[in-house]
């Protein structure tokens, strides 16, 4: 087994991945196509065809996982009236890190009367993960912004305790200027224990957050409540309901915005509970890569 990394210890020097993915879409008739598209490093954008609905675009990760120092980017570019799908081929691995810290970075304008569905899967971080992440939106006053994330801690076919690490989780959302959403999150060192805190994580092993920034999300409120409860979630529990695997969810709605937050013992739980949410707040089905 590999030394614990100390300041005494310099990880080697190494090529790391850097990967940039920018890409713009336009309203064009009835339907939402491509503008501009630009890849770099190990990051492709996949376009599959679909006969109706908004346009989707497949992130994908040749490198197959993010460690030690690695970057990545994404822009997004929805322009007035476009609709966009974002997601992602599978869940994205945060391998052992020796010392640097890995940073991902996503970047989203949506203008008048644009929308997108921010929809990775889940984010997976092992053991000795070191990881930054930063997700900023403008928004114009009618854009609609679905987003969602999901981070499972320690990969649990291994039963896998996080004993050292880093967590690092930064959303700011503006609308027309104007900061209206800004959450910060934080983990260093032995992440498990700190999650088994009843005032941090009351013992689970994965989290999910959804968030609806758009002119109608305030009202839907006992609605995503209704649909989570009919997921199978708990709404409104303490955090040591996460213990028995099941799902604990709170929901919340202001300033023109609505937040749901889900915590489980059981990242796969979890996962069922949040795509029959999705399914059922969006009206329609999941991205395909999501079924595979």
């Amino acid at each position: 087994m590999a030394p614990e990394p100390t300041a005494k210890t310099a990880a080697p020097a190494r090529q790391r991945s850097d990967g940039r993915i920018r890409l713009s879409v336009v309203r064009m008739g009835d339907s939402t196509r491509i503008r501009d598209l630009a890849e770099a490093g190990p990051s492709r954008l996949r376009l599959p065809r679909r006969p109706v609905g908004p346009c989707e675009a497949v992130l994908l990760n040749t490198a197959g996982g993010i460690a030690c120092g690695d970057r990545f980017s994404v822009a997004v570019e929805v322009g007035p009236g476009a609709d966009l799908v974002l997601t992602t081929t599978a869940a994205e691995k945060i391998y052992r890190s020796d010392g640097p810290v890995s940073i991902a970075e996503t970047r989203v304008t949506v203008e008048a009367g644009g929308r997108l569905a921010y929809l990775p899967q889940e984010t997976i971080l092992f053991d000795g993960a070191a990881l930054r992440r930063r997700f900023e939106a403008d928004l114009a006053s009618d854009a609609h912004l679905l987003a969602f994330e999901a981070i499972t801690f320690g990969r649990t076919a291994r039963d896998e305790d996080i004993r050292h690490g880093t967590f690092a989780d930064v959303w700011r959302i503006r609308r027309d200027g104007r900061l209206v959403y800004a959450d910060s999150l934080s983990l260093e060192g032995p992440i498990t224990a700190h999650l088994a805190r009843t005032a941090i994580a009351g013992g689970a092993r994965a989290m999910a957050t959804l968030i609806d920034v758009s002119p109608d999300a305030e009202g839907r409120i006992e609605e995503v409540r209704a649909l989570l409860e009919a997921s199978g979630a708990r709404v409104g529990l303490p955090a040591a309901g996460s213990r028995g695997g099941g799902v604990e969810a709170g929901a919340s709605a202001w300033n023109g915005h609505l937040v749901v937050r889900c915590l489980s013992a059981d990242p796969d739980t979890l996962r069922s509970v949040t795509q029959r949410v999705l399914v059922g707040y969006r009206g329609m089905s999941l991205p395909r890569v999501w079924q595979t």
